[in-house]
């Protein structure tokens, strides 16, 4: 007894739906591998300028192999960006798709084949930006710190904790230009009891050893009482240097979605400042529609089918609109840290925008 006729068709479909998002997945693995490899040879090429002392060949390999998760979560979007636009573009230029269109198959078929192959992408990445990376880039950071630098004593999601003689030092955040912002210094008396505690809003590097701290709360604590000052400024010597706090505190932009959103709690009830970490947040939680919307922009090159355009233009056209977007999306993340802007807004904005262009293309190649 035969299947009826649209029975036949539903199944034919499938399959060739199933086989271009086969082809895609695969092509966008292996340009995922390709770029994550040329990615790891720059940072290897880098950490090879930092061969000192405790930090061998042993620690940089490692170093690099425990930041390849990040790397990898990082590059998933214009991944599936080249990745999408080769194997399509291929099809096309093979009149595969010309003979999938003819055997029935809508354009809307083929860009539910992307979009399938899309799926799989966004949820290998989220287990790995969400369960090994955030993990895997902390021990990275503390294998090269603690081989760098006597002073580091821990690296955890709320900053790095530095150790100097009797006194602790807790860091949140380190700027490039020898600022520190959000740090607390405990110190110890002779008995190990907590003496004093003084946080800082900022820390700005003066040179030779020399910081001057800003916004200061000074507590001297004793058995009896806590006495409390607030000071505008201070000047606080350390041989602790700008660039051991650039390497060690953690950017906010490697923590899973689930440590920024407790961090972001914390700072708000702690009445501190939390609208770069909200940014990061929105930017990670955003990026699964990035990497989707990215698979789309070979949609236009499915409508029109242009067979002309050989691999190697493709591949081009994926990076220029790639590095474009990334550019792009830069730009609106800063701009909303500067101004203070709504921080899903400014996630949302850079996918948007190209998608909008998207499905304008998409319209105009119909018409």
């Amino acid at each position: 007894m035969g299947y009826p006729v649209h029975q036949k068709k539903d199944f034919k479909m499938n399959v060739l739906t199933f086989h271009i998002g086969k082809e895609i997945l695969k092509g966008t693995l292996i340009t995922l591998l390709i770029l994550l490899t040329i990615f790891n040879l720059f940072t290897l090429a880098d950490e090879l300028k930092d061969l000192e002392g405790q930090y061998g060949l042993k620690q940089i390999f490692y170093y690099v192999a425990l930041t390849s998760p990040t790397v990898l979560y990082q590059l998933v979007p214009a991944s599936a960006l080249i990745g999408s636009l080769f194997v399509l573009g291929t099809m096309g230029n093979n009149r595969e798709l010309v003979a999938m269109q003819a055997a029935g198959l809508s354009v809307l078929g083929i860009i539910k084949a992307v979009l399938l192959a899309g799926l799989v992408l966004v949820i290998l990445a989220m287990l790995v930006g969400e369960f090994i990376a955030p993990v895997s880039e902390k021990l990275a950071q503390k294998i090269k710190a603690t081989a760098l630098n006597e002073h580091v004593i821990m690296n955890s999601k709320y900053g790095v904790w530095l150790r100097e003689g009797s006194s602790y030092v807790n860091v949140r955040q380190a700027e490039d230009d020898g600022v520190l912002s959000d740090l607390s210094i405990y110190a110890l008396n002779d008995q190990h009891h907590l003496d004093r505690a003084i946080h800082a809003e900022k820390a700005i590097f003066l040179g030779n050893k020399t910081w001057k701290l800003l916004n200061i709360k000074e507590s001297a604590i004793s058995t009896q009482k806590i006495q409390v000052n607030q000071v505008a400024e201070q000047i606080w010597k350390s041989s602790i240097a700008p660039n051991l706090l650039k390497i060690v505190v953690v950017d906010p932009n490697n923590l899973s979605l689930y440590d920024l959103a407790v961090y972001v709690e914390f700072l708000k009830g702690n009445h501190q400042k939390s609208h770069k970490y909200e940014a990061a947040f929105w930017g990670r939680a955003v990026s699964p529609l990035t990497t989707f919307i990215m698979m789309l922009v070979s949609a236009p090159f499915v409508i029109g089918i242009h067979r002309g355009v050989s691999v190697g233009a493709r591949i081009m056209i994926g990076v220029t609109i790639g590095m474009g977007f990334n550019i792009f999306d830069k730009i609106i993340n800063h701009m909303g840290l500067i101004y203070n802007l709504n921080p899903p807004l400014i996630a949302l904005l850079p996918s948007l925008s190209v998608l909008a262009v998207v499905l304008y293309a998409m319209k105009k190649a119909q018409s």
